[in-house]
């Protein structure tokens, strides 16, 4: 770095950012509001605020803030609130792509947006590194994990061999929690699970010890135990080597016991700034206090948990579902594998059934199964007293309509190049309605009818923020008239008040309907505030199951227990005292 930038940083600030804007250009709509099309990426930071050019979106306004040696930020906020485009501003990955950067940016010494090429390269993977959420977009499928991790390392450090490089990308894989990790650093990233991928990226950036870790959204889609280990493993590296930290979340509970500040986002602007402690448990921002109130809590009060309950009357009685010693076996005679074992499961007219469990359990197979998307290995499955387990495709066509599926990714279940009202629109002229006109009302009235505009029956999936997407998705699994609804993951991607209105949606369709849901998530909160009765699955088996507050207040497994320990808390003490028994553990 040269040393006039060097200068103009405070020396005692890692990161010093004052009036900072981004804005991008304008583009053909913007979704039609929930939260923005974009989400909260470098390139979508939601409709913050219009600009003087026609169309353009100020995703960031005037925020200043600033992080010192050692000590850790979180930023929270809504999707397109602005934090992930922040984050990405600090290492300046705006440039290039068309977006405006005004404001001053200092990182590590140095001055971000006056610095040239060779003084990023400097900077981006050797003073500060950033650790992004999707790992798959991050990690090259074709070369082996230690290869990567050495090759950032000798691109800071040019004059080592590759054998040193080598032996320090295994070095930090094991200081990461991968165990076996010289014979790890050979596999590549499909060979890895979901947390064992954000770890082999959080030994990519800790390669060259960097001074400050720019973490965004690093635990959105990992279930409780790994997420906890991954918070957990961002501590132990911070009291080692003396890095700050910048979060970027929208996980309030994961901001309360990693961070030593708050900074909560919203259209770009920072509506509040304190100590943890200060914005978790004493907000002074309204918006902080409807964010906080739309958090799910394990430990909310039963007056609480009702309102989000909404039983239908009578679901005692008549039995919708069955499953009786379902099995579900993937591969060939050699390599054969069991992904749901001897499983039993009733759901009742009317109820919900939460699954839980770790990545892997068996969760969504044993849901896919449910609604006959995979053909049970063994086992006997009876919808409505009939035994559907072993009809083939003719056969189960009366059936379909009645089982339905909401799936965890609404990108990759709604087709890019057809109009939501059209996919909305499939299910009823798969049905043999011919009726083009009806079918097209129809579809309007179920998109009015999970809280989006009619009129956007037009517009393509990538038009929609990712709630507004999942609201599409429930439209398109109403449309057959279902009597069950399997959801999996429908919310473990979306914020925490875009979660609460589709978690809202999903309680007034039970009621209106008289639907039955079987709920898919490793969240165990957003479980216990919708579930009657709750299902932990764990290897493809169910560990414990019974009536949600039971098994939540009065765990019998030890896995359960685990679970429920691992679940990050609003309290900031509590957080801490959980942690260290994790590490007693």
């Amino acid at each position: 770095m040269t040393s006039e930038h060097a200068a103009a940083a405070a020396p005692d600030l890692l990161v010093e950012v004052r009036d900072l804007t981004v804005t991008f250009p304008g583009g053909d709509g913007d979704g039609g509001g929930e939260t923005g099309a974009g989400g909260g990426g470098a390139g979508g930071g939601g409709a913050a605020g219009a600009d003087a050019e026609v169309g353009a979106v100020r995703a960031v306004d005037g925020l200043s803030f600033s992080l010192a040696p050692g000590r850790a930020l979180g930023i929270v906020g809504e999707s397109g609130s602005g934090k992930s485009t922040v984050a990405a501003a600090l290492l300046d990955l705006h440039r290039g792509t068309g977006a405006r950067v005004g404001g001053t940016v200092r990182v590590a010494g140095t001055d971000v947006r006056a610095a040239d090429e060779r003084e990023l390269r400097r900077l981006r993977g050797g003073s500060a590194a950033m650790v992004f959420q999707d790992p798959l977009s991050s990690l090259d499928p074709y070369y082996a994990i230690g290869d990567q991790i050495a090759e950032v390392y000798r691109v800071h450090r040019p004059d080592v061999s590759r054998r040193a490089a080598r032996a320090r990308a295994v070095e930090v894989l094991e200081r990461v929690g991968i165990a076996d990790a010289a014979r790890r650093a050979r596999a590549r990233p499909h060979e890895f699970s979901g947390g064992m991928r954000q770890r082999a990226l959080l030994a990519m950036a800790l390669a060259c010890e960097p001074r400050l870790l720019i973490a965004d959204e690093p635990t959105t889609a990992l279930d409780v135990t790994v997420q906890a280990q991954i918070l957990d493993l961002l501590h132990e590296l911070r009291a080692e080597t003396g890095m700050g930290l910048l979060l970027v979340t929208h996980d309030l509970g994961v901001v309360a016991g990693s961070v030593d500040e708050v900074l909560v986002m919203r259209g770009g602007r920072a509506v509040e700034h304190g100590t943890v402690g200060e914005v978790l448990l004493a907000p002074r921002a309204p918006y902080t206090k409807e964010l906080l109130a739309a958090v799910p809590r394990v430990d909310a009060e039963p007056d609480q948990r009702a309102r989000r309950r909404v039983r239908t009357e009578g679901s005692e009685d008549g039995v919708l579902l069955e499953a009786v010693g379902l099995r579900r076996e993937f591969g060939g005679r050699r390599n054969r594998t069991t992904a749901v074992d001897e499983v039993s499961l009733t759901v009742r007219e009317g109820e919900t059934v939460g699954l839980v469990g770790e990545s892997g359990s068996g969760k969504t197979t044993l849901g896919r199964m449910l609604v006959r998307l995979l053909d049970p290995t063994a086992g006997t499955l009876r919808y409505r007293g009939r035994d559907i387990g072993t009809l083939g495709d003719r056969g189960l066509r009366p059936f379909r309509g009645e089982l339905q599926m909401v799936f965890q990714d609404p990108v990759s279940s709604l087709n890019p190049r057809r109009s939501i009202g059209e996919s909305v629109a499939d299910p009823l002229r798969a049905a043999g309605d011919r009726d083009d006109a009806r079918v097209v009302r129809r579809a309007r009235e179920l998109l009015e009818r999970v809280g989006l505009d009619p009129e956007w029956y037009h517009r393509y999936p990538h038009e929609f923020s990712g709630g507004q997407r999942q609201r599409v998705g429930i439209a398109r699994a109403l449309a057959p008239g279902p009597r069950l609804l399997v959801c999996d993951e429908p919310v473990s991607a979306l914020d925490v008040t875009t979660q609460a209105q589709v978690m809202e949606l999903l309680g007034e369709l039970r009621r209106e309907l008289g639907l039955a849901l079987v709920f898919i998530a490793h969240d165990l909160a957003v479980v216990r505030a919708v579930s009657d009765r709750v299902a932990v699955m764990r290897d493809g088996r169910i560990v414990e199951e019974g009536a949600t507050d039971e098994v939540y207040e009065r765990p019998r497994h030890a896995y359960t227990k685990g679970l429920l320990a691992a679940v990050p808390v609003l309290d900031p003490e509590a957080s801490a005292g959980r942690r260290a028994l994790r590490a007693v553990a």
